[in-house]
Formats: structure tokens, sequence, C-alpha cells
């Protein structure tokens, strides 16, 4: 396996291991941290509202899906935090998905209508005045400026509308690189590349750098339209961004100085039936059919399907961590998800398996881990009901 800083090839990536951490022969545990609200922030506008937040100089600007709108905060007493402004989004498109700021200067992730068209990152100041706009890839799920503050880097997922239906359209999930460093100038004008997938398609430059086990099960899809990136990290250096690709259970190394892909990592499984790596898989196994905590062994395969990601170093080692939510497709023309009791299993003890205080419930891939007869052989999940974290030099 090549480490994650020579990106060269990777043959497998995601070993599987089960730790606990305990403190050293003799060493007193430290206490369990203790936290307490100080203060709270009401946006008045509903349960939509209040998705993302960042925070600067007592500054928290949060992003409202529900009114197209940002909030800019002052909470310089955390204990009563107040609005100072509200800046209406709706001139740049349909609503917010990710909020950053660094060093007084504000960017906002605004998805179009319909949501397959190019987006918009708006730029503000630290009062959330206009500066800048310019337009990205479909679908701007999440942006983070670099540690330096000299690009701002945007996961475009690039989701379809639907499969196979005269109205059908499936952009190209993409990274945007903005150019920032020069944002304090009189006039400034974002310069962005994009960066594509489109290499590893059938018949690419990249075609044959394609690992083994990222997940491409879109219909129709070319490797680009199936890619969805969703969430940024970056190297120390910020010359480097991790970027996960939710849907295709895999991360990609983007070079940002060269505006290139330079690898693809396939995150694999994680075996539920081995002891440690259990789940509770039912809502309806305890008394009077009702849902009971039994976390066990079942014969499923999990696939991380990270979200969020974040890197961090313990004595000068780099880590990555995820958030593994798992995520299936669900659109008109094409449903990835089923519960075990829906499927044909070619697996022992099925009809138990099926019952709904085991298996039967468990939502899973109707695409993943069947044979050639249709029966599902391997019961793949979403998800695997955990946070991971990875060798950032190793991948382990």
């Amino acid at each position: 396996m090549a480490k994650w800083c020579g990106w060269t090839k990777v043959i497998a990536w995601g070993a599987t291991a089960s730790f606990a951490i305990a403190p050293a022969s003799g060493a007193k545990a430290a206490p369990a941290p203790s936290f307490a609200p100080v203060g709270t922030y009401a946006t008045g506008l509903g349960a939509t509202s209040g998705e993302t937040v960042a925070y600067f100089k007592n500054r928290m600007y949060v992003t409202n899906t529900i009114s197209n709108s940002l909030d800019v905060i002052d909470v310089s007493v955390p204990l009563v935090p107040n609005r100072i402004r509200r800046v209406d989004l709706s001139p740049w498109g349909a609503g917010p998905n990710s909020v950053d700021v660094k060093d007084g200067l504000v960017a906002v992730a605004v998805e179009a209508a319909p949501k397959t068209a190019p987006g918009t990152v708006v730029f503000l100041n630290r009062g959330g005045d206009y500066i800048a706009h310019v337009a990205v890839g479909s679908l701007p799920d999440m942006l983070a400026f670099t540690p330096k503050r000299d690009f701002l880097v945007v996961a475009n997922e690039g989701e379809p509308n639907s499969y196979g239906q005269l109205d059908s359209v499936d952009p190209e999930g993409t990274v945007s690189i903005i150019d920032v460093e020069d944002s304090g100038k009189p006039r400034w004008k974002p310069r962005v590349r994009t960066v594509s997938f489109a290499a590893f398609n059938a018949g690419g430059v990249s075609a044959n750098d394609l690992p083994a086990g990222v997940r491409l099960n879109g219909p129709g899809a070319s490797v680009a339209q199936d890619i969805e990136p969703e969430y940024v990290a970056f190297a120390k250096d910020g010359r480097t961004a991790y970027v996960t690709l939710q849907e295709n259970n895999a991360v990609a190394v983007v070079n940002l100085e060269r505006a290139r892909v330079t690898m693809l990592v396939p995150l694999g499984t994680k075996d539920h039936d081995v002891a440690g790596f259990g789940l509770d898989a039912s809502d309806r196994d305890g008394p009077l059919n009702g849902p009971a905590i039994a976390i066990k062994p079942w014969p499923v395969r999990g696939m991380f399907m990270p979200d969020a990601i974040a890197r961090f170093t313990v004595h000068g080692d780099a880590y990555l961590i995820t958030a593994n939510e798992g995520d299936g497709r669900d659109y008109t023309g094409f449903v990835d998800e089923s519960r075990v009791s829906a499927l044909t299993l070619a697996i022992p003890d099925a009809s138990t398996l099926r019952l709904n205080a085991n298996l039967g419930r468990l939502t899973v891939s109707r695409t993943d881990g069947r044979n050639a007869a249709g029966a599902h052989e391997t019961l793949y999940g979403f998800g695997t009901r955990s946070a991971t974290i990875w060798n950032a030099s190793t991948g382990a």
C-alpha cells in the first residue's frame, strides 16, 4: 500500500481493527469531560434553519435553508447571542448548504434551482456586506478555506434529479478551487479552477487507475457523473485536500496547486459479524414488538460512506477522522435501498434473518452483494454506525 503522501497507487485501504483506549499502567484515568450550554441562539425560522455554522472573532454565521439566508450573530456576550443582520441569499441561488469564514472573509455555498444547474459561492465581509460571487459546480455541498487562506475549496456533489426519465439530468461531481489570496484588493474577481473526475471515465487517461472498490452504481452514469463529492479536509501544508465521496464509499485526494485528482481511495467495509463491530439491527425486537437496545454481531458488511472528514495530529502523526453517515441513492427511476425482508436471500438462515426482530427491518443496498440470479449472497449496510480514525500516512 502506498503512503497517503506518496499517492501513487493503493491496492487496498480500510483494514479493520478493534481497540479500546485505556490509561497507561499506573496512570490515573482522566476525568470525564463535562459540558453545559452557555447561550442559545434561535433563528425563529423553523426546523430547517440553523443548519451550518462558522465562527470568527465574536461573530457567528448561520445558514438558513428555509429562508435562503445567512444570519450574522454577535456572540461577544455568549449568554445573549444577538443577531446583527440577516443576509438575503436569493439573488445568488435557491438555498445555502455551507458557510466558512477565515480572517474576516465569509464564503457561502448556494445551490441553484434546479439543483442540477451550476451553483454559486458568495463572498461577504465580516459584517455581511457583499464582496463578490462566482459560479461553481452543481450542488455545492460544503466549502472550506485552506489553512493559509490562499484557496477556498468547494465539494460540488452533482446529484441527479432522477434516472431514466425524459427530464433526467445527472451532472458531474466536481471540486472547485477558488484563489482567494487577493480577496482584499479592490475590484477583486475570484479565479476558479475545476477539478474533474472525467479522466476516470471509460476511455479516459486515468481509466486504468480507477481502483476496485470505488462504488459506482448510478444507472447509465459515467464515473464522473456517479462520483459525488461531499466534504473537505486539508493536509497541514494546505496543498492537499481529502474529499469524501459518500455514495461512492471512497475518498479523493486532490492536489490543490495542480487542480487534479491524484488518487481515489476506496474505503472497504466493516464486518458487523465480528465481535465489537455489531449493530442494533431492529426496532421491533423488544417487549410488545417495540424497540430494545441490542447491539450484537450480524452477517452484514457495513460501507463506511463518510459525510464529514477532519484532519488532526497526535505526537506528530497525522490522522483523518470520518463521520460515517451512509447514504443510498433514492430517486425516481432508481432506488438503491431496501429492507432485508424485501430481498431474495441466498445466505444461511435466511428465513430467520428475514424476521423483523432480526434483520428484516434493516435497510441495506439493493445493488451490492447480488449473485447472477439476483439473490443477495452478502448484505451491505450504509454507514457502519460509527466514526473512524484513519492513519493519514498509511491508510490503516
